[in-house]
């Protein structure tokens, strides 16, 4: 199992990358802060006065504006591969009101910026509803139904996949290198040293030489907590082989 490109695309999305905003008959690209809602919609924050607000302000006659989200991965650590890139196009809307202290709300469930105090006086939210998603990686460039992407939901370990791939690394090389090789069989050369450099709720990724192979947990994991009860066999690998002998016996 590994995850679709709807659910890549919601995780390069979801507001833990830099963005840039391509915006209809205006220079650019412009920075942006962004996160997306649970429907998927992009929600942008930025100063009232500033470069992008004043970019978003509709032409006359209409009430919303077009513009491209272009979002790239960026890998988590050395050697590991690029997730690829997605550019999320739609209309934003600026929003304001009991629609603006709402989107602040979910704003805060991803990103607790401080700025979202001043939503409404020097800081604007606006919502892109999305109309199109395109993603691309090594060089395949896919077209994903936007409805497929709003019912997609963002990697759970993808904000914390540094932290996780740092701490296997620190504390459980030789536990996850004798499970790679048990798991890898023949393929696992001798002098290869597994080293995970992707993890996804799905499996990990793992780096042999200049060799990529990927492993695929039992079920897709939930959150952090989930993860490390999936893990815990091959972690503690010994625990278990001695468990297993005192039933034995």
């Amino acid at each position: 199992m590994q995850p679709t490109p709807a659910e890549v695309a919601r995780t390069l999305a979801a507001g833990h990358l830099p963005a840039v905003a391509h915006i209809a008959c205006r220079q650019g690209p412009y920075p942006v802060r962004h996160v997306t809602d649970s429907q998927g919609r992009v929600l942008l924050l930025a100063p009232r006065n500033g470069a992008l607000t004043t970019a978003l302000r509709p032409s006359e006659g209409n009430d919303d504006t077009a513009l491209v989200l272009d979002i790239s991965d960026v890998p988590p650590v050395a050697g590991a591969p690029s997730l690829g890139r997605v550019w999320v196009a739609g209309w934003a809307v600026a929003l304001t009101g009991e629609q603006a202290r709402e989107a602040a709300l979910e704003y805060a469930d991803s990103d607790p910026a401080p700025d979202l105090l001043d939503v409404g006086d020097s800081q604007v939210l606006h919502r892109m509803e999305v109309a199109e998603v395109r993603y691309e990686r090594n060089g395949v460039l896919v077209d994903v139904d936007p409805d497929d992407y709003a019912l997609a939901a963002p990697d759970p370990l993808r904000t914390i996949e540094f932290d996780l791939i740092a701490d296997l690394a620190d504390h459980h090389v030789d536990e996850m290198a004798g499970y790679v090789r048990r798991q890898l069989g023949p393929a696992a050369l001798p002098g290869d040293e597994p080293r995970v450099v992707r993890l996804d709720r799905y499996g990990f990724m793992v780096r042999l030489g200049d060799r990529l192979a990927r492993l695929a947990f039992p079920r897709p994991v939930t959150d952090r907590h989930d993860l490390a009860h999936l893990l815990h066999p091959v972690l503690c690998h010994r625990c278990t082989r001695d468990s297993e002998a005192e039933t034995i016996r």
